[in-house]
């Protein structure tokens, strides 16, 4: 990895700086002692100096062009800030447990995203350790942190870092994520980073002054987009490649998701992604662990999660945002507003049967045809939600599903993602229905950038029709009043959620057919715009599972031919509900074939049927099929 080449060594300590357009590169060390040493370049554009020092911690800029101290852009830590001096960090000194850790297989992932900084009053990275222990009883198995690159000032979330290589300051800084993770692995937790490679945020950013890091040939939301295909872009796909290794290598990270991919302008023979999939897979093998890249992307292809061989970017998985907007707005009317092409009960059933649901048809949001084909696509190359970091925080007011819909549905919510044929992603205190908002916050230094944010905000809420607007970002009240309330997971209806999530969990494991990502083994019958049956099957086993999203009962006839089985999960028992209901208004413990049933307002419920044998009652069971993903 060239870009990390920064380094101690026996009594030494090695300087590596990537600046192809520059004659004179000097490094200066201002911490413990003030020197400056003049640097060497090669070939390729890197400049190095190798200095004779003890392994004490070492604070140092470069200057490009032999002008102006500048931080590293590949610091490792930036102690005070993103203005301030790099400092080396010593990696071989921390002290790892995880030596037996070989990671978790990707479809048995249940992911868990948080931010650092509202997760815990306290917003560090050793606050979150004592937390662990209720995460891993829920069933939690991998969190997903925001980003935690050095970002401006002490609070952000985390999409306007800069420098990639180096761990937030005000979270605790290195040896504090690895300390979070050793931990997160002792309890038998992934860890997976939320990393930006489409962009560098604008306050701190001084890459020019070192290459040509960006390029005007192409531009995104954010400006000058980054140059991954013109001259000299070697050095700065390696600098963003050699990051995703880096998190790995280092911070012995299980996966990457990573943001906004189809920002990325790449012309290349091979295309970034697809490079950055390869070294990913060398280094899974060299590591001895599984590790994953997750996309988040804005594309409908499938193209993201097919091979490199078959032409694809590589990805083990992507996030399928219209899984989200096609329940939501059936949870909420009110999203319509918001996600106009989305409304129907048919659209949820091919959320679930296909996955995209836009998919080569004119789509109003876009004003053109969008989208591909999913059907084939198994279903763990998929990450499925309720809520994340966006499509909160990206509300005017900040508001969780907690506060969208009813209570009752909050548990149809979260059977819908639990019962998929995909892998669940829960946002931090989603399982215990936190009501805390998040909002979007900032704290840049940069009056200019700052009152920029501002009407930034404001224009962009005023274009989606909002006569009123969230709160300050840069105001410090926005980022404490997104802390979630922890203390109340086990208080009333938080802690019937979190007890439902739990057994949601609970039988996702414990249930073969819920094991199962073939798509072939998932069917989805209608009950008109108001409710619809879930089926699952894997060999002999099969899940049928009765969704009830309106306020009124609905009947539902079990097929002649199907035994439907015993009933493993009703959201209207006592155990669930905050107000007793009557036993008898309860569906049948073990409904005969062909027996109707009246399914009650805002429910599921979920039967269980193994086909002994020679019973024929099961119906047609389907075939294994090749994987050829």
């Amino acid at each position: 990895m060239k870009t990390v080449r920064t380094r101690y060594g026996p009594g030494h300590c090695v300087f590596t700086v990537w600046a192809p357009g520059k004659d004179r590169m000097i490094l200066h060390i201002v911490s413990p002692f003030d020197g400056e040493y003049e640097m060497e370049k090669d070939d390729e554009g890197y400049f190095s100096v190798r200095v004779e020092t003890d392994k004490r911690p070492l604070r140092y800029y470069y200057k490009p062009g032999a002008e102006r101290d500048y931080p590293d852009p590949a610091s490792h830590y930036q102690p005070e800030g993103v203005h301030g001096p790099s400092e080396v960090v010593d990696h071989d000194a921390f002290r790892w447990t995880d030596q037996a850790w070989k990671g978790i297989p990707f479809e048995e992932l249940v992911f868990y995203e948080l931010h650092t900084g509202t997760f815990t009053p306290e917003g560090t990275f050793g606050a979150i350790i004592p937390r662990l222990g209720e995460l891993a009883e829920t069933g939690i198995n991998a969190i997903e942190l925001m980003p935690v690159s050095q970002f401006p000032g002490s609070r952000n979330w985390g999409y306007d870092g800069v420098y990639l290589y180096s761990v937030q300051n005000s979270y605790g800084g290195p040896d504090e994520l690895k300390r979070l993770v050793d931990a997160c692995h002792s309890k038998g937790i992934a860890v997976f980073l939320d990393v930006v490679y489409n962009h560098l945020g604008p306050e701190g950013n001084y890459f020019g002054r070192f290459g040509p890091y960006f390029t005007h040939h192409y531009r995104t939301p954010w400006g000058d987009a980054l140059n991954y295909d013109g001259a000299w872009s070697d050095g700065v796909r390696d600098y963003f490649s050699d990051n995703a290794l880096f998190w790995m290598e280092h911070y012995h990270i299980d996966g990457l998701r990573i943001d906004a991919i189809h920002t990325i302008i790449d012309n290349s023979a091979v295309h970034f992604w697809a490079m950055l999939s390869g070294r990913v897979a060398a280094w899974e093998k060299k590591l001895g662990r599984h590790l994953h890249l997750v996309a988040e992307s804005d594309l409908n292809s499938p193209h993201v999660v097919k091979t490199p061989v078959f032409g694809g970017y590589g990805f083990r998985a992507q996030w399928l945002d219209d899984f989200h907007h096609a329940l939501y707005v059936l949870l909420d009317p009110s999203g319509r507003e918001r996600y106009y092409d989305f409304g129907a009960m048919k659209q949820l059933a091919k959320a679930y049967t296909d996955g995209f649901v836009l998919s080569g048809d004119f789509v109003k949001f876009r004003r053109k045809k969008y989208g591909a084909s999913s059907a084939g696509i198994p279903g763990d190359r998929f990450v499925v939600f309720n809520q994340n970091h966006d499509q909160v925080g990206n509300r005017v007011d900040g508001k969780r599903l907690s506060l969208l819909t009813g209570f009752e549905n909050l548990k149809v919510a979260a059977a819908a993602v639990m019962l998929a044929p995909y892998v669940p992603l829960l946002f931090m205190g989603e399982e215990y229905g936190d009501e805390t908002p998040f909002w979007y916050f900032v704290d840049h230094s940069d009056p200019q950038l700052v009152r920029a944010v501002q009407e930034g905000r404001k224009k962009e809420f005023a274009n989606l029709g909002f006569t009123h607007y969230p709160p300050d970002p840069q105001d410090m009240k926005t980022f404490r009043g997104s802390i979630i309330q922890w203390d109340k997971r086990h208080e009333g209806r938080h802690g019937i959620l979190l007890r439902w999530h739990r057994e949601l969990i609970r039988l996702r494991r414990g249930l073969a057919p819920l094991k199962n990502y073939s798509k072939q083994d998932v069917e989805v019958e209608l009950l008109g715009e108001d409710g619809f049956v879930l089926l699952r099957k894997w060999r002999n086993e099969r899940l049928i599972c009765l969704f009830n999203l309106t306020c009124r009962e609905l009947t539902y006839t079990f097929p002649r031919e199907t035994k439907p089985g015993l009933k493993v999960l009703d959201s209207k028992d006592n155990r669930w509900m905050q107000e007793p209901l009557y036993e008898d208004r309860l569906l049948p413990e073990s409904p005969q074939a062909g027996e109707t049933v009246a399914i009650l307002p805002f429910s599921v419920t979920v039967y269980h049927h193994r086909q002994e044998k020679g019973d024929t009652s099961g119906g047609p069971l389907s075939t294994d099929v090749a994987d050829a993903w």
